[in-house]
């Protein structure tokens, strides 16, 4: 795997994540099924159910992508690290691995300020940087910022959030001008890509574009805020993308939550399957709130 120079500075004005050089790698050509997945947030017990079912169909690490964002809300920041990087799993940086390893001291996730989960992201965002040590946080460093691969005779390119903002989000409703911007920001980069993997806003989705395919694979680390426990990832194979539901040991996951210390609110999301806070949705993809019961 190839990569270039890179390095993180400083915050857009929505207070998302700024690089100030790109770094990218390349990881040659994966022609066979291709698992893609973001957002384990620290949740181990997803990243072990992910690996089983990765071992159950045959998937190493060399055909596993993530689109970052490893820690964020819940309770085994350490032991999450630890089983991507055994994983061996090709990452792209997210603003969490960003931040936690230029010694910031906020997630810089892009929330609202002021919003619920802008207050919330303290606690869990501590909780992460006091857990990890400085090996950790080196290898989060040393992370690509994005990321291409052949498939089928098509280029893909993945990155985190945005290219330039790597905590931007972008959602499936999200203005076609959004897409074609952060296409030829890519392209800058890279070159010509055919699709496009990112992560970051947490919902799976594909976006028919002028330019391609823009896929979100979904976070694996907490629901996709719609009332089931269950997360997301996908699968591409012979060119075609499908959507996975991934069970896990919720009750282990928000005990390690419990014993951290940190805030019910996200444990309460891994319960109930909707998000603390609606704010950072746009109002389309908002649930009523009838129909949370």
């Amino acid at each position: 795997m190839g990569a270039g120079a890179a390095s993180f500075k400083g915050r857009n004005g929505q207070g998302g994540v700024m690089q100030a050089e790109i770094k990218s790698a390349d990881l040659g050509t994966l022609d066979g099924p291709v698992l893609l997945f973001g957002g384990p947030y620290s949740n181990i017990q997803a990243v072990e159910a992910l690996a089983r079912f990765a071992k159950a169909r045959g998937i190493d690490g060399s055909t596993m992508i993530c689109t970052g964002d490893i820690v964020a809300y819940c309770g085994a920041p350490r032991e999450s690290v630890s089983a991507i990087r055994a994983l061996g799993c090709a990452v792209v940086a997210g603003n969490c691995e960003l931040q936690l390893a230029s010694g910031a001291e906020d997630c810089g996730c892009g929330f609202a300020p002021g919003s619920r989960c802008d207050m919330l992201s303290g606690a869990w965002f501590a909780h992460a940087s006091q857990r990890l040590d400085a090996d950790a946080k080196a290898w989060m460093g040393a992370l690509p910022d994005v990321a291409t691969f052949g498939h089928q005779g098509e280029r893909y390119g993945v990155i985190h959030g945005g290219v330039r903002d790597v905590a931007r989000f972008i959602w499936s409703e999200s203005a076609e001008a959004v897409f074609e911007e952060e296409w030829q920001a890519l392209e800058k980069i890279v070159g010509p890509v055919d699709h496009i993997i990112a992560g970051h806003s947490g919902l799976p989705f594909i976006r028919e574009t002028p330019r391609g395919r823009w896929i979100n694979a979904g976070v694996i680390g907490m629901p996709p805020h719609d009332g089931g426990q269950q997360s997301r990832f996908a699968l591409l194979d012979g060119g075609e993308v499908t959507f996975h539901r991934l069970s896990y040991d919720v009750a282990g996951a928000v005990a390690d939550m419990e014993r951290a210390g940190l805030p019910r609110a996200y444990s309460h999301a891994l319960q109930s399957g909707y998000w603390p806070s609606e704010d950072v949705l746009p109002p389309g993809l908002r649930v009523p709130s009838l129909a949370r019961g």
